[in-house]
């Protein structure tokens, strides 16, 4: 497998693709310009084909023509065991430890159920994930932000100092960490992670951590460190998501699972999911989990280093523009870029960039005022499409 396999166009137009339809009818998605014209870079899937050993287990599964009430087989918990091993160097993942849930934020209110009551406070960084806030009020309980800031290095740093204070203030009983981190791209070093497990343990702080992003560490001098991985404290206190949906590509099929260590927690986590009904995977997510821990390792190489030139184009760009910055994350596949120098309101900006086909995610709803985020993981034409568009819309410097 080689970089032309990710530059293949696929055509998901009448596919029931959010990504591709939300274009065309009223809303904050809408645009004007003829389909052929648009270059949806907004929600968090890719546009790329998934890997061929996923699509052969789906295959493979489909050829047996029942569909009925299934249970996880053996060799689905070893396949997530081996890619958690070889993947993230946590070799003692084991079929007892994991949960499924029908999508990572499905395991997210589950904790949040199992571990808190309506009206308590649950600690995040800002910016943050807009589901992390549905979720959060949905469920009747109420998120405190400790903001993340720039070192001298413009690198973005959590700041331990007003997260114990807030823990402490706001009397919080939870904490979601996200590692990597959407939207900013950060992949946390182990010893940044280490200190959140230190700080939450310190004051009987559950943490869930959202590791759904943990195969996309697109910066060669980064590597992902699983939260509960970090000490035996990390092992008492953490549930850890995760999910095939952003790495293959699969949110349509629902499927996901946490690994917690602490049998306690699992087992008070797992009666809430049978309760909401939140804690089974679909038969097919079950294959296609199984066929893409058993050979997408290549796969998942080959897009890294793809959507990382991808990265690197979009980024070039966006420095030339006058008023606006962008920085190469460590993980994800998107871009959060900055407009505050612009002078102009980023709702203002993204209109702009609709009216020439290129929708974005509006960083207004992560907490970052003046700033849009930008999905790169699709052909490469597709971002030279965009940057001829925009081209339109900035000025150079």
């Amino acid at each position: 497998m080689d970089s032309t396999f990710f530059d293949q166009y696929h055509d998901r137009s009448n596919t029931g693709a959010y990504k591709w339809e939300a274009h065309k009818v009223p809303g904050p998605y809408y645009s004007p310009v003829p389909a052929d014209e648009i270059v949806p870079m907004w929600i968090a899937d890719t546009d790329f084909a998934t890997a061929p050993s996923v699509v052969e287990a789906i295959a493979k599964r489909i050829s047996h023509p029942l569909f009925g009430y299934t249970i996880p087989s053996p060799e689905y918990f070893a396949a997530i065991s081996r890619w958690h091993k070889n993947r993230y160097g946590n070799p003692d993942v084991k079929a007892r430890h994991i949960l499924n849930h029908t999508s990572v934020l499905a395991g997210v209110g589950a904790a949040i159920e199992a571990f808190t009551l309506p009206g308590e406070n649950i600690l995040v960084n800002q910016t943050t994930y807009t589901g992390f806030q549905s979720t959060v009020k949905n469920l009747g309980r109420f998120l405190v932000y400790s903001p993340l800031k720039k070192d001298e290095n413009g690198i973005y740093r959590m700041d331990f100092e007003d997260m114990e204070k807030k823990i402490v203030s706001e009397k919080i009983t939870m904490m979601i960490f996200c590692s990597p981190h959407n939207p900013t791209g950060r992949v946390w070093e182990k010893e940044e992670v280490e200190s959140v497990v230190n700080l939450c343990a310190k004051h009987g702080v559950k943490l869930v951590s959202d590791e759904i992003w943990a195969d996309f560490v697109v910066d060669p001098t980064c590597h992902h460190t699983p939260t509960r991985s970090v000490s035996d404290k990390a092992k008492e206190i953490t549930i850890s998501m995760y999910a095939p949906s952003k790495t293959f590509n699969l949110a349509g099929l629902a499927g996901s699972y946490s690994v917690t260590y602490n049998p306690l927690l699992k087992d008070k986590m797992s009666k809430v999911a049978e309760a909401n009904h939140s804690g089974a995977v679909s038969i097919l997510s079950i294959a296609a989990c199984t066929g893409r821990y058993q050979g997408g390792s290549e796969y998942v190489d080959e897009m890294l280093k793809y959507v990382r030139k991808n990265q690197e184009l979009m980024c070039d760009f966006f420095n030339s523009c006058a008023g606006v910055s962008a920085e190469l994350p460590q993980g994800t596949y998107v871009l959060w870029v900055d407009f505050a120098e612009t002078g102009e309101d980023v709702g203002v900006i993204r209109d702009k960039l609709k009216e020439v086909g290129v929708i974005t995610t509006d960083g207004r709803g992560y907490h970052g005022k003046a700033f849009l985020r930008f999905n790169c993981a699709c052909p490469r034409a597709n971002c030279e499409k965009a940057i001829k568009a925009m081209k339109k819309v900035f000025s150079p410097k």
